[in-house]
């Protein structure tokens, strides 16, 4: 038998894939697992989408216009026909100016702009920090209409999505009237169509060259470019939009000569960058007030209110200046300020310092310590208690029990007269006062004022401890410059159909008496010392009859003034929103200023029709006050001691003292 032998060879291995078919591989591999980490990405943004069913192209509802007590208008909410933009209808002048600013290729991307993105990119990535956005117009509605402003990665990569979905579901004329009908223009002025009545008295498709680069100017910054705030930046910016409106090839060099020498008239009557505030408050009482006094009512509604536009304009002046220079704002960053008529209606309203950033309203929903912005109703109540401006306390120091409040740097001056010791601010005396005649009687009188946040019978009620709003501590403040009459604070007066019909219209019956003459002339000597010679001297205007008293809270971080000039008391509020205290702020140095300020450039607000005048000083009337006092046995105290006994700390439901004034006749 033959073997047969199989030889190997020797040296010989099996065979091993190459190198760059590893790599190969690898990518392969990391590219499938990159995909799919990405879909599971994507697919938990996607479940963290908005709802995106409801939304419509112009979606309709009844409409109101806010007028000020002048007629001007101040500004629109909600929509109506003929006031949205229309895909089949949009304003050409004005879209040349948008796309020009905002995004030149508009037309010819799907959502997000790939060219546009890398330069924005690139540019950022030179200067070291955000120095420009590459956001498509599609990108801006799709944040503006579903997301937050938040600069996150998972907020970029949602709007995309959204974006995406946008232009798979619209077509780019909707896309636009979509922006333009929702997008801010600043003055509280949303969308096109009331961009272009608040500003030029007009509608978007009337408007020339010019004023178009002016509002496709505003989309950047609309608080500051806003033309109602300065009319050099925004003319500026218009310019500046005018040299891409050209360079794009919208407009001509001819065209853009014309453009940028024509002066841009804009309507005062329209332009109040605060307004925002107020419409809102006024849409608030404006909703209440049709569904009690016109249920069926579903067209549009014409609401006349108590806002002047020039008095808007100086609040926002005033406390825009004032916030920006720091010899004035001592380490605030925010604040508010609160004007209102002889009757409480709302002559200003100012809620911070930017209603596109925060329409959070400070002056009406932000509660903080007055401080000694509260002695008022201390000295207020120790007054219808018998004392008197002249009447002595000694300014030391006090405790009561392991509470010892102290002055300001522990500064005390001695034996001093009331009216002293209220303009000089003095905590010592404060305390004495609410203690020595009754701290339950001073609560009850600031409730009667129109006081209504939470507040206790406790020492630190002396000092302003408990918190309250600036339009409260406003409406409080009303009695003493009208009279003693009540407030109830308020924003409308008159709400009408389109067609000038009656719906609801506010009655002009004055308030109840709530402090007694003598009594308001006695409050007038002290808040005049406090601009003479007090805290409150900053407050003084040339040529103004000013009142007012200053507040300081514990540690510096609330700053105040409350007084009034001319018919119209005004509080100012400065500070931090997150209650960080300031730099030594005080009533005196800030809010005293911007309160002059805003005088100084606000209009004299008359009595409403059938509101009385402040009373004059009569001792015949003060003589039957007395004698009704005496026939009501409260007059059985000597001077300096409480004439009715001490309250419980409980909140006591009758008062004497608004009950005896009720009774009394009135002039």
């Amino acid at each position: 038998m033959t073997r047969t032998s199989i030889r190997v060879p020797v040296g010989r291995h099996t065979r091993r894939p190459k190198a760059w078919m590893l790599l190969v591989r690898a990518l392969a591999a990391l590219a499938t697992v990159t995909v799919l980490l990405a879909a599971m990405y994507l697919v938990a943004l996607a479940r963290d989408l908005p709802d995106t069913s409801s939304l419509a192209i112009a979606p309709a509802g009844a409409s109101m216009t806010f007028l000020d007590r002048h007629g001007r208008v101040i500004a629109r909410r909600g929509d109506s026909s003929g006031t949205t933009i229309s895909a089949d209808s949009l304003p050409e002048h004005l879209v040349d100016a948008v796309l020009a600013v905002e995004d030149r290729r508009f037309y010819h991307h799907f959502g997000i702009d790939l060219i546009g993105t890398t330069r924005a990119a690139l540019a950022n990535l030179r200067a070291g920090r955000v120095v420009q956005g590459g956001s498509t117009i599609t990108q801006q509605l799709a944040k503006n209409l579903f997301l937050t402003p938040d600069r996150t990665m998972r907020r970029k990569m949602q709007e995309m999505m959204l974006a995406f979905w946008l232009e798979t579901r619209f077509t780019k004329d909707e896309i636009l009237a979509l922006y333009l009908n929702r997008v801010y223009f600043g003055a509280g002025a949303w969308g096109a169509e009331n961009a272009a009545r608040r500003y030029f008295g007009r509608g978007p498709h009337e408007l020339d060259i010019g004023e178009a680069a002016l509002l496709a100017g505003l989309l950047k910054a609309p608080s500051r470019y806003s033309p109602a705030n300065d009319t050099t930046r925004a003319a500026v910016r218009a310019t500046v939009v005018l040299d891409l409106m050209l360079a794009t090839g919208r407009i001509t060099e001819e065209e853009r000569l014309i453009a940028a020498s024509a002066p841009i008239r804009v309507s005062r009557g329209s332009s109040s960058p605060g307004a925002g505030w107020f419409a809102d408050f006024a849409a608030s009482e404006a909703r209440t007030l049709l569904a009690l006094h016109a249920p069926s009512w579903e067209g549009d509604v014409v609401v006349r209110t108590t806002l002047d536009v020039d008095a808007q304009r100086a609040a926002d002046g005033a406390l825009t200046r004032g916030l920006a220079d720091p010899e004035i704002a001592r380490g605030a960053a925010n604040g508010a300020i609160i004007a209102l008529d002889a009757t409480g209606g709302v002559a200003a309203m100012s809620g911070g310092t930017d209603y596109a950033r925060s329409p959070f309203n400070r002056a009406t929903a932000a509660r903080r310590q007055p401080g000694s912005a509260f002695k008022p109703f201390i000295y207020a109540s120790a007054f219808e208690a018998g004392w008197s401006p002249a009447d002595r306390m000694i300014d030391e120091p006090v405790s009561y029990g392991s509470w010892s409040p102290a002055n300001w740097e522990n500064r005390y001056e001695g034996e001093m007269t009331l009216e002293r010791a209220f303009a000089r601010s003095s905590n010592s005396i404060a305390v004495q006062l609410a203690e020595a005649t009754g701290r339950a009687y001073t609560l009850r009188l600031a409730r009667r004022l129109g006081i209504e946040s939470p507040m206790e019978n406790t020492h630190s009620l002396s000092l302003g401890a408990y918190e309250v709003t600036p339009l409260e501590l406003a409406r409080a403040y009303v009695p003493f410059m009208n009279g003693g009459r009540a407030a109830e604070t308020h924003a409308v007066t008159r709400l009408e159909t389109p067609s000038g019909d009656t719906l609801w219209e506010r009655g002009t019956s004055p308030g109840p008496v709530v402090l007694a003459e003598r009594v308001v002339r006695e409050m007038d000597q002290l808040f005049a010392a406090t601009i003479s010679y007090g805290t409150g001297r900053s407050a003084a205007v040339p040529g103004r009859e000013v009142r007012g008293k200053t507040g300081t809270s514990n540690a510096f971080r609330d700053a105040w003034f409350a007084g009034w000039a001319d018919g119209m008391v005004a509080v100012v509020w400065t500070g931090n929103d997150t209650n960080a205290p300031t730099d030594a702020g005080s009533g005196g140095t800030g809010p005293a200023r911007i309160f002059a300020s805003l005088i100084a450039n606000a209009p004299v607000i008359a009595a409403p029709d059938g509101m009385p005048r402040a009373p004059a000083a009569d001792p015949d009337r003060l003589a039957r006050l007395l004698s009704a006092l005496e026939d009501e046995n409260l007059l059985t105290a000597s001077p300096g001691e409480p004439m009715l006994p001490e309250p419980s700390d409980d909140d006591i439901p009758e008062d004497p003292i608004a009950g005896l004034l009720a009774r009394l006749p009135q002039d």
